[in-house]
């Protein structure tokens, strides 16, 4: 996923700190990410979501709001109002690099931003949010005890997860002042609700209520047992491959025709966790899997091994090469079931004489359903032994392999 450091002015003329995640194969779409209040762009939940929507072909800009993460100006001077110009900045840089959002993704307050803020995007087709409150006023419960101090000294500092932040009155006023019900009902897009319900800092009542403002098209999806911050990497693989699967259904992505000789596309691998195995495999314009190692290798067990897939390539064209030729056949063939193994044999095991490495060996068990004479489950036998990917690890396969610049 090539990432690349920008920066755009914000409502005040501040340098906003951002990364615009590309997508590796051709860019179909645009994301506009907001993040949660006192967060940053960089929190591994957005990056994770990042690479999920790269991964579907959708280029993603987060962005720091003024005064937080490497961000310019004072998180003190800010409001609610600034945040949403600050969102609007973001767009309009976009727009003006022929990158025109098409996606709105908020988290927290900054799901309160991008539904406030859509209505005035034309190019925005779809909006999801993750935890966010309907009333943007909810964030001062974190900071409950200070309100009267802030309100009657003008400003004060108040501890938010660790860290001292100066709210202003002018802030208290502007976010007590909002009412989101109203911007939620004439939305016009596809709205997509993520919210946990033992969120500790937004309870789920909030969800809720965002819902039943919307207009239809859209969908709510529980994230179980997340926290607010989705910083658990199982979760927010979740919310990331729901928001990839569902944007992609309300942005009527075009993908191109595949290159000359190459009529199921491309399949592509991009690293999506340096740290582990985690990997984003995409095949043609339309499906994405996981590829992992399991935990006992260090991998996280999010996705088959590469073995795994192998197998599981035997397996399925093993069942679709016996069900296209009992299909032309006309025979009773209910049902196919493959049970596919991989292991490593020494050669000398498998037949080859004088041979003492060890080569791979693939165990393959077929199960047939249906009201097959004998003749006929032989003749499918034989016939499995017929099947592309079979034939292909039988016989030696050349692979070219050539190194590319990194973008």
């Amino acid at each position: 996923m090539p990432s690349e450091k920008i920066t755009f002015p914000g409502h005040d003329g501040h340098d906003l700190a951002a990364r615009l995640d590309r997508p590796s194969g051709p860019h179909l779409a645009t994301a506009l990410f907001a993040h949660c209040f006192t967060c940053s762009k960089d929190i591994p939940a957005a990056r994770r979501i990042a690479q999920r929507l790269n991964a579907a072909g959708i280029a993603v800009l987060r962005f720091d709001f003024t005064g937080l993460g490497h961000s310019e100006g004072e998180f003190a001077n800010t409001s609610f109002a600034t945040n949403l110009a600050d969102l609007k900045a973001a767009a309009t840089w976009l727009a003006d690099n022929d990158m025109a959002p098409d996606l709105l993704v908020g988290h927290s307050l900054g799901g309160a931003a991008v539904l406030a803020a859509a209505g005035d995007m034309k190019s925005v087709r779809a909006v999801a949010t993750i935890g966010a409150p309907f009333d943007p006023a909810h964030v001062t419960r974190h900071f409950s005890d200070k309100i009267d101090r802030i309100c009657r000294e003008g400003e004060a500092k108040v501890d938010l997860g660790g860290r001292p932040f100066t709210i202003s009155r002018e802030f208290i006023d502007d976010i007590s002042s909002r009412n989101l019900a109203r911007a939620i009902e004439t939305l016009g897009r596809a709205l997509l609700v993520l919210h946990a319900p033992r969120d500790a800092v937004v309870g789920i009542d909030n969800a809720a209520d965002i819902f039943k403002a919307a207009k239809h098209p859209k969908s709510f999806v529980t994230l179980d047992d997340a926290d607010h911050l989705i910083s658990d990497a199982s979760d927010a693989e979740y919310a990331a491959g729901v928001i990839a699967a569902w944007a992609t259904r309300y942005l009527g992505l075009k993908h191109p025709a595949p290159p000359p000789g190459a009529p199921e596309g491309i399949t592509r691998v991009s690293e999506s966790d340096p740290g582990g195995f985690l990997q984003d495999i995409t095949s043609g314009p339309r499906h994405h899997v996981l590829a992992d190692e399991p935990e006992s290798y260090g991998g996280t067990n999010r996705g088959m091994s590469p073995y795994g897939f192998l197998a599981s390539g035997l397996g399925a064209c093993t069942s679709m090469t016996i069900r296209m030729y009992a299909r032309r056949k006309g025979w009773p063939l209910d049902h196919v079931q493959v049970d596919v193994c991989h292991d490593k044999v020494h050669a000398q095991d498998a037949g080859s004489a004088g041979k003492s490495e060890k080569i791979d060996s693939f165990r393959r068990e077929i199960t047939l359903t249906g009201d097959l004479s004998e003749d006929q489950r032989r003749r499918l036998l034989e016939i499995a032994d017929k099947c592309p990917v079979h034939r292909t690890l039988e016989r030696s396969s050349q692979i070219f392999t050539t190194l590319t610049d990194s973008a």
